[in-house]
């Protein structure tokens, strides 16, 4: 069953998420605040596939929830639902760990859509790999079965999002890739999203490959395009 975790502060809203990610066939618990949400993802030991948090709520807002939900669980798909679109907003959840964000006012179709997405890349890590199926790239070693990358055989947490961002670079040494094919390769066709995600994940990315992340030696920008991956 595909289990997700809704925290919504306003009822009406709430309930609406609710009802269109179980037709969807979705397994949803839902709970009105972010202690709430910690309280039951403690109690469930971790078990849901993707979270889907409010930023602005009393208490423990949704940035809050993301880190501790991140902290604790590098695989689960963490997408952020806010009113608000002010840059700054979606490009803090989306460093705190977060995998995407909505925008109210949204669709059933859109939120589905964007769940969807999020819940495939996730599932993709308890996929069944060849035990050889490596990628290997100078010091990188990108484990397809085990869904880990070492870099000079140390471990470094990834989530999903950046596990495929490895692998897209890694898959496609030295070659110029554009922003809209890595969003197509990572967040799939139908992403209704800002290109710009990509900027923020390679940043974030970045910060845990590159011993120096504001000069890159690995994954370097190639200006008025894309991002360039060099073996």
């Amino acid at each position: 069953m595909k289990k997700i975790l809704v925290v919504e502060d306003e009822d009406v809203i709430r309930d609406f998420v609710v009802i269109n990610l179980k037709r969807a066939g979705y397994d949803v618990t839902d709970v009105p605040n972010g202690e709430e949400a910690l309280r039951v993802f403690e109690e469930q030991q971790g078990n849901f596939d993707v979270a889907l948090l409010d930023i602005m709520m009393p208490g423990i807002d949704g940035f809050q929830v993301c880190e501790k939900l991140r902290a604790q669980n590098s695989a689960i798909g963490i997408i952020m639902l806010s009113a608000k679109t002010q840059e700054m907003d979606k490009v803090r959840g989306l460093m705190l760990g977060a995998d995407d964000y909505v925008t109210k006012p949204f669709s059933p179709s859109e939120l589905v859509a964007r769940v969807d997405a999020i819940h495939r890349r996730v599932s993709m890590a308890t996929k069944a790999v060849q035990p050889s199926d490596e990628v290997v790239s100078g010091p990188f070693v990108l484990n397809l079965k085990s869904r880990t990358l070492k870099k000079g055989g140390e471990s470094i947490d990834l989530t999903q999002v950046e596990f495929q961002l490895m692998e897209v670079f890694m898959k496609n040494p030295n070659v110029a890739l554009e922003r809209t094919e890595i969003l197509k390769k990572v967040w799939g066709e139908n992403y209704f999203g800002d290109v710009k995600i990509v900027d923020v994940n390679i940043r974030r990315l970045r910060m845990k490959i590159e011993k120096e992340p504001s000069s890159p030696e690995y994954l370097l920008t190639v200006w008025g395009f894309g991002y360039k991956w060099i073996e």
